[in-house]
């Protein structure tokens, strides 16, 4: 499908400012903010900008082709909207409109346990084609039924999240006091009061909150006994156990996101795991840790025959998307770009991000006469 690109906004750095100057002040920093000084945050990009490809400019050449083969589904792109949580907070009704977005270009929706649109919600925009990324809970009754809901659901693809053992530590979250609602701070108040085009699609949309787990949070917690609530609920680190038990529950295709290392990899798919998502949170968990794009190349070559071997984190337009698909990547998911999109623009924002990083991966595919995503490697220049 063909879309015209908004000429206001021609890059993501364009809709990224434009939804600064949308959204309350504590909503943006919680989008953009990682964990304790955001070194990994600013590395994860830093080092995919590193990477460096090889014009070819002399000889025929048929095209490019973006369209890629996952998990026996033909996608439109190599790119993918990576989950987030609270995305209703940022901005009204968020996850809504980009998994309609995603659904209508074809590219695949992730959907966070922690976000503001309930399982059955999404899987009614997408046509049952999205994917559900679990927050692995401490007890297995609640992760039978979450996975349950996503397997009734249609939903093709569960995302097991390794990368939470503890929740970062972030400063400007806890300045800001985010929780759902925002506490009403005399700063927050403020802020929000400066941005009336937020504060009226809010009032329409209705107070954000938790919709895949409000069956099971109790009724009546104030905003502390909530974060206790959550903190208890979703404690502890994964085990080769835990991942045991939910490859023989999930019928569907399994995939870890949060695997950095080859020996994690190693262990994942001992166990019969489809894919791995090589991730940080994007710099929002282990500020002293290294960028996702660092052990690509070991985890591609090791393991890219065995499973799918994907990546998300510090990717922010389509050159970054050709970078980590030259390093090896089989496939890429981006978070905060798709957010920038509804910030900007509402319901026109996630189809003016994907029609700019389609446009982008274009371009670069044609400057080095790469003619399909799994060529990719091919045009590294490799130091």
């Amino acid at each position: 499908m063909s879309v015209t690109i908004d000429p206001r906004y021609p890059s993501i750095e364009d809709l990224r400012q434009k939804a600064k100057r949308r959204m309350p002040k504590f909503a943006f920093e919680y989008l953009e903010g990682g964990c304790n000084s955001e070194i990994n945050l600013a590395r994860n990009t830093a080092e995919i900008r590193e990477v460096r490809l090889q014009p070819k400019y002399i000889g025929e050449y048929d095209g490019a082709d973006l369209s890629v083969e996952l998990f026996g589904v033909k996608y439109d792109a190599p790119f993918g909207m990576a989950p987030i949580g609270l995305q209703g907070l940022m901005w009204p009704k968020a996850c809504e409109l980009l998994a309609a977005a995603a659904h209508e270009q074809n590219i695949p929706f992730c959907l966070s346990t922690v976000s503001t649109s309930s399982i059955e919600n999404v899987a009614k925009i997408t046509d049952g084609r999205a994917w559900f990324q679990l927050y692995h809970p401490a007890e297995e009754d609640l992760r039978d039924k979450l996975v349950a809901r996503a397997a009734d659901a249609g939903f093709p693809v569960l995302v097991l999240l390794a990368d939470t053992p503890t929740f970062g530590y972030r400063p400007k979250e806890i300045k800001n006091g985010l929780s759902i609602p925002p506490r009403m701070t005399l700063s927050n108040i403020v802020q929000m009061m400066q941005r009336p085009s937020w504060c009226a699609q809010q009032l329409i949309a209705g107070k954000p909150e938790f919709a895949s787990l409000k069956p099971y949070i109790p009724k009546g917690l104030n905003m502390k006994h909530l974060g206790l609530f959550m903190n208890k609920t979703f404690q502890g680190r994964l085990t080769e156990d835990r991942i045991k038990k939910l490859r023989d529950l999930w019928k569907g295709k399994l995939v870890v996101k949060g695997i950095v290392t080859e020996e994690d990899a190693e262990k994942v798919l001992s166990i019969g795991v489809d894919g791995i998502i090589s991730s940080n949170h994007g710099g929002r968990q282990l500020d002293a840790g290294q960028s996702t794009i660092r052990p690509m190349a070991k985890l591609a070559q090791q393991f890219g025959n065995k499973m799918t071997v994907m990546l998300d984190s510090g990717i922010r337009n389509g050159s970054d998307v050709a970078c980590v698909l030259a390093s090896g990547a089989q496939f890429t998911f981006l978070g905060r770009t798709f957010m920038y999109g509804v910030g900007a623009m509402g319901k026109q924002g996630g189809v003016q991000a994907i029609t700019i990083l389609k446009r982008q991966l274009q371009q670069v595919m044609e400057q080095v006469a790469c003619k399909t995503v799994a060529d990719f490697p091919q045009h590294l220049i490799r130091e």
